[in-house]
């Protein structure tokens, strides 16, 4: 009877993601910088214990080592902490200790082991994998002799950050695209970036990766926005329309297809005119905004309620992700500058989201807030229990 109370307890909750898949698999193919003399903790260990803290809700790496002091002997038990021969207990890691561990980590290495655990333990795909390509700047990394941290992501429309990557100080996003998406199995997959990623280049590797794309066209490329532009859009039939109200404001979305045999873009088959409408239900005031994009799918790959769903899901890796990450894990304001730092954090909180995300939470504070009050619930959701 008490078992039988205890599932049904456990049910009320979103219910976690059945997986045997282990958080420390993964971060064990992260390298260990550390000079073996004198290493007293194991470096999977501290890497597990950080990644779980952030799932409770540490949102600095003081708060880390304050989770991580907390911790029952148990958790430090299956976070992988040794016990001490003599007495038998498991001392913690002083918050100094993670705070040098966090900072010597190789940001490449654990993006990669982060993207590779949440793909493994995703829900079983949709039909078509649809991912948003997006870059942030981490405003308060900037110090007097480097700039700011800058990360462009690859977040999937079902909320998964499958792969970060550093931006170089010196470039911008376009070097970083093709390095992003290369550890990510792009069969079949629909590409969605923003006017920056409307290269040649980048369509021609998509194409080479067995891939679509759905790019924004601006006026940072002019001939193709001015012939995409003045066609005959008043004529063409209307594909899709949808009116939705919600943020003290109603919105019209229309949406219209354009076939194309030859256009000024490699493997482009497709253009589409996006208009929406919105008015301010406080102010009254109305304001229109044309949107034109070009895709490699051919007609009738996708239905047109598809593609408006994509278009406007594009926007999920900035409300979803980089909104969250601001807002309830404070990223612009933290002040963590040393080394690799800046993007550990990124990357941990983009675990902690994406965990939760699959496990059915929607609000993510709410979340957080759930996991904190049980020191065993962020590892059972990282699969060391």
């Amino acid at each position: 009877m008490p078992s039988c109370l205890r599932q049904l307890g456990d049910a009320s909750g979103p219910a976690l993601l059945e997986t045997a898949t282990d958080l420390r698999s993964y971060l064990a193919t992260v390298p260990d910088p550390r000079a073996r003399r004198g290493i007293r903790y194991p470096w999977t260990a501290l890497l597990t214990a950080a990644a779980a803290a952030v799932l409770a809700g540490a949102a600095s790496v003081t708060a880390i080592g304050e989770w991580v002091a907390d911790a029952p002997q148990r958790v430090l038990a299956l976070l992988g902490f040794r016990p001490d021969p003599l007495t038998g207990l498991v001392r913690p890691p002083h918050a100094t200790t993670i705070r040098l561990v966090l900072a010597a980590v190789d940001g490449a290495a654990l993006d990669r082991a982060i993207g590779d655990f949440l793909q493994q333990r995703q829900n079983p795909a949709p039909e078509r994998k649809v991912i948003a390509v997006d870059g942030k700047t981490l405003r308060s990394s900037r110090t007097t002799g480097r700039t700011a941290t800058a990360l462009i992501a690859a977040m999937t429309h079902s909320r998964q950050v499958l792969a970060q990557r550093q931006i170089d100080g010196k470039s911008n996003e376009i070097p970083a695209f093709a390095p992003l998406l290369d550890g990510i199995d792009l069969t079949g997959a629909v590409i969605i970036a923003d006017a920056l990623h409307t290269q040649h280049d980048h369509a021609t590797y998509l194409h080479k990766r067995g891939a679509h794309y759905l790019a924004v066209i601006k006026r940072n490329h002019p001939g193709l926005h001015e012939k995409v532009r003045r066609l005959p859009w008043r004529d063409i039939r209307l594909d899709h329309y949808e009116r939705g109200r919600g943020h003290h404001r109603d919105e019209i979305r229309r949406l219209k297809t354009a076939s194309f045999a030859h256009l000024d873009h490699p493997h482009a088959r497709q253009v589409l005119q996006v208009v929406r409408r919105r008015r301010d239900l406080g102010t009254g005031k109305l304001t229109i905004e044309r949107i034109y994009l070009v895709t490699s799918l051919p007609p009738g790959a996708a239905e047109s309620s598809e593609l408006a769903a994509w278009i406007r899901g594009h926007w999920h890796i900035e409300n979803q992700l980089h909104h969250v990450r601001d807002r309830t894990f404070h990223e612009d304001a933290s002040k963590v500058r040393t080394r690799n730092l800046p993007r550990v954090m990124a990357g941990l909180r983009n675990l902690a989201i994406g965990t939760h995300r699959q496990d059915g939470h929607t609000n993510i504070a709410a979340a957080l807030r759930h996991t904190a009050r049980d020191h065993l619930r962020p590892l059972t959701a990282l699969g060391l229990t």
